[in-house]
């Protein structure tokens, strides 16, 4: 359903998201007759939401409960569509849906789509420098920058929007349709806001949902789970498909390609002798081996992978995309190089928030065997694999922070050394302690970061000072 000429809106939560589709209701009057914003049952005002009163929006603080009827809600991802102020919202609109598919309703125009459990960050941030490579238009928006709605005003009729999403906002998506969807991989992850793995799956799965024939949806089959929507998609005849699909690697790994997979397929994006290629519509594009890429390890192959894919499926030029690829350096809090501490290299993957993103960092490291800092906010998920991960590719675990005692627990009996720590800093001081000249340490925590820091940004940011403290100290 379309967007009426001009609407009334409601808008649920006053995180930025909320704010940022407020203010851009308060400066389109000739589309937005009124602007109502709920700030759910702790609200308060603050300077924000003051300023924006202050233009001519009505707030509400302190409740859930809404009251009235407006054309379109719009609702922060923090608010699961389970929860009660949701169903308050859908009750009371005639159509609800997250800031990213409002954004789309308004200019829906040349959309990149990109979610994933673990990737996403990297993924868009390629995909739009390889754009830019290109000389193409392009922006980086959702989760990695600006929300959409605040880059719609001045935008060029052929700029490319690359939007990272999280499950959150897909789930309230109805017609969002990307150009190019991507879909990296599901392991589990916000279980409590979806309330299922299942339903975490399927949200994530929507990105493709509206693509058509003019769409291409390139799919990580090294992961189970999106495996199986490959073969899903193969089953389908093309003309009840429609769209195109590039699957990345098979079950084997990122060596084998999908064209000579049991299931098959008319695309893939692998690594032929290490090289990423991409083979899409009967032409064979050989791009750099993945060895030169500035990014390291599978995971980030993986993710080169996908990048190049939409590349390739909006016609940009091979020797473009190789040199984006090539020049393309690692992102902040994913696997930084952060200094040296008498010798002892230090990186920075504070972003690593889950089990499944600790592991991918851990083998980005080869046959060097690093000493990992583990811990943070616990997200309660099963640390089997981690243990096994980790006595498969690291010297020793330390363990820190609110899951400390949990992660010490699951590590007890594993053939590697474990120490404890209260915090990060001092998790930092015990590794150099059993650290030496040549070795590695590095946060890869597999938690979120609330028992000590803000977000995952404070604590990476910290971890930097923390090493460049000590390097001044010790000597690089």
């Amino acid at each position: 359903m379309p967007l009426a000429d001009v609407f009334s809106l409601l808008v649920l939560g006053q995180g930025k998201s909320g704010l940022d589709v407020a203010r851009w209701a308060l400066a389109h009057p000739e589309r937005v007759s009124a602007t109502t914003v709920y700030g759910g049952g702790t609200s308060e005002p603050n300077d924000a939401t003051r300023a924006l009163e202050a233009q001519g929006a009505s707030f509400v603080y302190g409740t859930e409960q809404v009251e009235g009827a407006y054309d379109v809600c719009v609702t922060c991802p923090g608010i699961s569509e389970f929860s009660t102020f949701f169903k308050a919202g859908r009750e009371h609109a005639a159509q609800i849906m997250g800031e990213p598919e409002f954004a789309y309703r308004l200019s829906p125009q040349n959309w990149i789509a990109i979610t994933g459990t673990n990737g996403k960050t990297t993924t868009t941030s390629l995909t739009d420098y390889l754009l830019k490579a290109a000389g193409e238009a392009s922006v980086a928006v959702g989760n990695i920058g600006e929300p959409p709605v605040n880059e719609i005003d001045g935008r060029a009729h052929n700029e490319w929007f690359v939007a990272e999403l999280s499950s959150y906002q897909i789930a309230t998506t109805a017609e969002l349709h990307p150009r190019v969807a991507v879909l990296l991989n599901i392991t589990p992850d916000h279980l409590k806001w979806h309330g299922s793995f299942e339903a975490y799956a399927e949200a994530k799965r929507k990105i493709y949902a509206n693509c058509d024939e003019n769409c291409t949806v390139v799919l990580d089959a090294t992961n189970d789970v999106v495996r199986g929507y490959v073969r899903e998609l193969k089953k389908q005849p093309a003309s009840e498909r429609k769209f195109s699909y590039i699957p990345l690697g098979t079950c084997h790994g990122l060596n084998d390609s999908m064209r000579e997979d049991a299931c098959g397929s008319d695309a893939a994006a692998f690594l032929d002798n290490g090289v990423l290629t991409i083979d899409f519509k009967g032409v064979k594009h050989a791009l750099c081996a993945a060895s030169e890429l500035q990014i390291k390890g599978e995971h980030n192959a993986s993710n080169a992978l996908a990048s190049a894919s939409c590349a390739v499926a909006l016609g940009c030029d091979d020797a473009k995309i190789v040199e984006g690829l090539k020049s393309f350096a690692p992102l902040e809090h994913r696997i930084e190089p952060c200094g040296s501490i008498a010798g002892v290299q230090c990186y920075n993957d504070s972003k690593a928030t889950n089990v499944d993103a600790t592991l991918k960092a851990l083998a980005a490291f080869g046959e060097q065997r690093p000493i990992v800092l583990l811990g943070g906010c616990d997200k309660g998920t099963d640390l089997a694999d981690l243990v096994a991960g980790a006595e498969k590719h690291c010297k020793a675990v330390v363990c820190f922070g609110a899951a400390g005692a949990r992660f010490l627990k699951a590590f007890e009996g594993a053939k590697l050394p474990v120490y404890s720590a209260g915090n990060l800093e001092s998790a930092l001081d015990e590794a150099l302690s059993h650290a030496e000249a040549g070795d590695i340490v590095t946060l890869s925590p597999a938690c979120s970061s609330f028992d000590e820091f803000s977000c995952f940004e404070e604590r990476g940011d910290v971890f930097k000072k923390l090493v460049a403290d000590r390097s001044a100290e010790r000597g690089a």
